[in-house]
């Protein structure tokens, strides 16, 4: 159903309890795939991705670059946008799941994408992201139809190019899961 792409950046250990966290979903068949991308690979994610059967992508370019690259690699029809550490919390499967066969449509027929709420957010932040005086955090990750990130261009090549992402989405076309997502510890 859904392939998950993350940009490791280096962060070989905290990319594991995210992998962990997607069996759940792995096992309910919603996700498809697992795609890490990393300008320089260390043995360790290569351990990491051959143990876990993950592709591992090895690109050039910033942050938004290698995210571009997993999305082209990328089997399925949903992409799951992650950083390494986060860790989305149970129940996410379910929520991730009736998003896509009955919310992904406003009630206009366009597509909308999605993101987690951050669990143990900071009571200000999340008051602002609520009264959408502030965008949302790519920590939040993103779930996204494809024909939707082709529709916007996908990720940039520049710095920021999540945030960016973010905002060509427009609040209209971002919906919020229940589930959370809980940041590295």
């Amino acid at each position: 159903m859904i392939s998950v792409v993350i940009a490791t950046e280096g962060q070989d250990r905290a990319v594991v309890p995210t992998l962990a966290a997607l069996v759940a979903g792995a096992a309910a068949g919603v996700v498809r795939e697992v795609i890490l991308v990393d300008r320089a690979p260390s043995e360790l994610l290569r351990t990491v991705a051959d143990a876990t059967g993950c592709e591992l992508v090895e690109t050039d370019g910033a942050c938004g670059a290698a995210l571009a690259a997993g999305a082209t690699r990328a089997k399925s029809d949903w992409l799951m946008f992650l950083r390494p550490g986060m860790v989305p919390e149970h129940g996410w499967v379910d929520d991730l799941a009736r998003f896509i066969e009955d919310g992904s449509l406003s009630g206009d027929g366009q597509m909308r994408a999605a993101l987690f709420s951050i669990a143990g957010a900071r009571p200000l932040a999340a008051l602002m992201r609520a009264l959408r005086l502030t965008g949302p955090s790519p920590d939040q990750g993103l779930v996204i139809a494809r024909a939707l990130y082709r529709e916007i261009g996908g990720h940039g090549t520049g710095p920021r190019a999540e945030e960016r992402l973010l905002r060509r989405i427009g609040r209209a076309r971002r919906v919020t899961l229940a589930s959370r997502i809980q940041p590295p510890r």
